[in-house]
């Protein structure tokens, strides 16, 4: 029996690690599904929010005189932030700055187009574009709701793999430390969709 010990401790401290580094592996990885469904759902607020802009730009299309150049700026900020994709399995603070920036740059111009729609008392009175308006606000919110989520969601994981000795094996196996979700300056504020018309019957008179 004695001439089998030593063996037996060999397996069973096998074992033991065999089981410790599948626990630091596995718990990774569902920690690491969980920040891509974030990012998911991050994705999928901006989706909507395209969405809801390109609807936006076809009502406003349809006001005589609207500026043209305000159109366009919201138009091609759009083009710009959808070709800003990020693979959520690498998500570095370069790519997360890159799309980050890109939609700050879709909510200046929407915000502009938004204010310069005060000009326009017909277009304030288009239900359609009250709707929409409703919808971007709700939308702007949301957007807010997963970015927040998306950090709660990265910080576990990167917790997870930095700690020691997780840390060593973690590198082993290619899990990445992921970038938070930074807003840029003003972006941590919803885009201002409300109008006030009892200042402007104020002023128009």
């Amino acid at each position: 029996m004695k001439k089998f010990l030593p063996w037996i401790i060999a397996v069973v401290v096998i074992f033991g690690m065999y089981s410790y580094v599948k626990g630091i592996n596995n718990n990774a990885i569902t920690l690491d599904q969980e920040v891509q469904e974030a990012w998911g759902n991050v994705n999928t607020s901006y989706q909507r929010r395209n969405d809801l802009i390109g609807n936006l730009v076809k009502t406003v299309k349809g006001a005589a005189d609207f500026e043209k150049s305000t159109l366009e700026a919201v138009i091609n900020a759009r083009s710009k932030a959808t070709a800003v994709t990020i693979d959520p399995t690498n998500i570095t603070p370069e790519q997360l700055a890159k799309f980050n920036q890109a939609q700050s740059g879709v909510s200046s111009a929407l915000s502009r187009l938004l204010v310069t729609v005060e000009r326009y008392p017909d277009l304030k009175a288009n239900q359609n574009f009250l709707k929409l308006q409703d919808e971007l606000a709700s939308t702007e919110n949301q957007i807010l709701t997963a970015r927040t989520r998306f950090n709660e969601a990265v910080k576990p994981y990167n917790s997870h793999i930095k700690i020691f000795p997780n840390n060593l094996f973690a590198n082993m196996f290619g899990f990445k430390e992921k970038a938070y979700f930074e807003a840029v300056a003003g972006a941590e504020k919803p885009v201002d969709v409300e109008f006030d018309f009892g200042n402007d019957k104020e002023e128009t008179k």
